[in-house]
Parts: C-alpha cells; sequence; structure tokens
C-alpha cells in the first residue's frame, strides 16, 4: 500500500506538472493565439471579444488560477474554430482512440508472448542459429519502422494493391486491420525481443533446473514455470509501449482518417485551434501518465520485490 500511494502521490504531481505546461503552451506560441485562428484579416473587434471570451485578457497569474479551476469541474475552454467546448469534441473521440490504442496492445501482446517463448525455447543455448538471425533481423526492422509509414505501406499493400481492406473509417470490423497492425507490429516485434531474452535468463534458473530434475513435461516447465517469470519482468517494458501506442494514435488516425483524437488534433495544429490542441494534448499526457502508475502497481502487486526496493 505504500508503494501504491507513492505512485500515486508522484501521478498527480506529474499530473500537475502536466497540466502548467499545457496552459503555458499557448502564452509561449509566438504571436497572437486568437489572431493566428480567425485570420490576419478578422475584424480586430471580433478578435478582442474572442480574446475576452477565452480569458486571455486577464493576467497571467489569473489566467492559471482560471485554468486550474476549470480543469477541476470538467471544464477544459472553448474551441476558438468550432466554438463548442473542448471538453464535449474530446469526449465524442476518446473512445474511438482509446479502442484502437487498447486493440493494438492486445494484439501486440497476443503475438509477442508466444512468439518470444518459442523462439526463447528453439534456441537456447546457441540452437538453431538461423533462427535467432532471423528473428533479430526481422524484429529489429519491423521496429524501426515509424508507426506512420507502417500505415503508409500497409495501405499500398493491403488496400490499394491488392484491395482487401478499406483503406479509412471505422463503419466496418474490418476498418480495424490496417490501423491496429500500424500500431501493433513495431512493438510488437520489441515485446517478442525482450520476453525472449526474458525467457533465455529464466529457463536457466535454478528453479526450471529443479523443475526438469523432476521429470515435468518441457510443456509444463517452459509455460508453469519459466513463463510466469519472464512475462513478469516484461510488464515495464509493455506499460511504456501501451503508452506509446496511445501517443502514436495521432499520425496513425491521420493516415487512415479515424474519427479519433488524433485526426482531430492534427486539423486543430493546421488551423492554429490553441484551446482544442491544448486539451487533447492534456488528454494523451494524462492516458500515458496513467498507464504508467497502473503499470508499476500491477508489477508491485505481481512481484512484492520491486516495491521493497524501493521501499
Amino acid at each position: 500500500m505504500r508503494f501504491a500511494w507513492r505512485r500515486a502521490l508522484r501521478l498527480a504531481v506529474s499530473v500537475w506538472v502536466l497540466v502548467t505546461a499545457s496552459f503555458l503552451m499557448i502564452h509561449l506560441v509566438p504571436g497572437d493565439p486568437v489572431r493566428a485562428a480567425l485570420g490576419l484579416t478578422a475584424d480586430p473587434a471580433l478578435v478582442e471579444a474572442t480574446r475576452a471570451n477565452l480569458g486571455l485578457d486577464l493576467p497571467m497569474w489569473t489566467q492559471y488560477w482560471n485554468y486550474l479551476t476549470n480543469l477541476v469541474q470538467g471544464d477544459m475552454g472553448t474551441s476558438i474554430i468550432t466554438r463548442l467546448p473542448v471538453a464535449q469534441t474530446i469526449a465524442s473521440r476518446l473512445p474511438d482512440t482509446a479502442l484502437l490504442a487498447v486493440t493494438a496492445f492486445a494484439v501486440a501482446a497476443v503475438v509477442a508472448v508466444p512468439i518470444g517463448t518459442s523462439v526463447a525455447v528453439l534456441t537456447r543455448r546457441g540452437r538453431h542459429r538461423g533462427l535467432e538471425l532471423g528473428f533479430a533481423g526481422s524484429s529489429v526492422v519491423l521496429a524501426a519502422i515509424p508507426d506512420f509509414l507502417m500505415g503508409v505501406l500497409l495501405v499500398w499493400v493491403f488496400a490499394v494493391s491488392l484491395q482487401w481492406l478499406p483503406v479509412a473509417g471505422a463503419e466496418r470490423a474490418a476498418s480495424y486491420v490496417l490501423p491496429v497492425l500500424a500500431l501493433a507490429l513495431g512493438p510488437a516485434a520489441i515485446l517478442a525481443r525482450i520476453v525472449r531474452l526474458e525467457m533465455l535468463a529464466v529457463l536457466e534458473a535454478d528453479f526450471v533446473r529443479t523443475a526438469r530434475a523432476k521429470r515435468l513435461s518441457p510443456v509444463r516447465v517452459n509455460l508453469g514455470h519459466a513463463l510466469p517469470n519472464a512475462v513478469t519482468a516484461s510488464l515495464t517494458v509493455g506499460g511504456l509501449l501501451l503508452g506509446g501506442m496511445v501517443a502514436g494514435t495521432v499520425l496513425v488516425e491521420s493516415v487512415f482518417a479515424w474519427p479519433g483524437l488524433g485526426s482531430v488534433m492534427v486539423q486543430s495544429i493546421l488551423v492554429k485551434d490553441y484551446p482544442l490542441v491544448q486539451g487533447i494534448v492534456l488528454v494523451y499526457g494524462i492516458g500515458v501518465l496513467v498507464v504508467n502508475t497502473c503499470v508499476d502497481v500491477a508489477l508491485g502487486v505481481l512481484d512484492p520485490r520491486s516495491a521493497v526496493a524501493e521501499s
């Protein structure tokens, strides 16, 4: 419980830093954000009215205090372009982004754990050198390709050339395949490498040798004794990958015209709708922080040694 409380306190401090940074984002942007959003030819009276409506004509400390109190009440401001509440826009788009990221992480984990485990068992103690080299080379290539470039390649192969899957949208189940793969392939390659390394170390541990000495079947030794310990050690990396997937949805959604926060964020940056960008950045940042905190707490529950080491 002390470990969980420390993680919760760290999360609260990190969220406060993130909120402060998102507030300063508008004030550190060169020029007038209202004028930039409305255009250089906008009526000066409209610019001043919009600035007053957003509270940007108040002293900075007053704006900061109002921003904090409004956030506590669920008010994230108003979009300069659409005039809609930022929280309303985010609430309508967040479920699609969360579903995309969680589905991609589930696919990456389902693919990476069996592959990493199998390759570790087959290449243990230098066996099947060709398989080891092929696995290492292919995983490095997949991990090195950016998410958005992977999305473009998948669209060209499966949507344009073969015409097996739709190019964009989220109307059908088939629409999920390409964006999920674009997000999942790179993290799956990274996670598979980590699982293999952890599995190789666990397979040489004393308790695994004892299990073999008891003449237990290889399946029981590998899956019942070795795999749980290897997966526990890989949980931290998995949490970081999930956080990266949440952030990676920004560009992937733009490639596939996915109706989530990422595509809205790109459009808001192009039209300089800073309050909406500010709110979306805040949601993405808090999402990553919450995921990492949950992974730390889960790791402390599954492996109490990690919690004891920090006490």
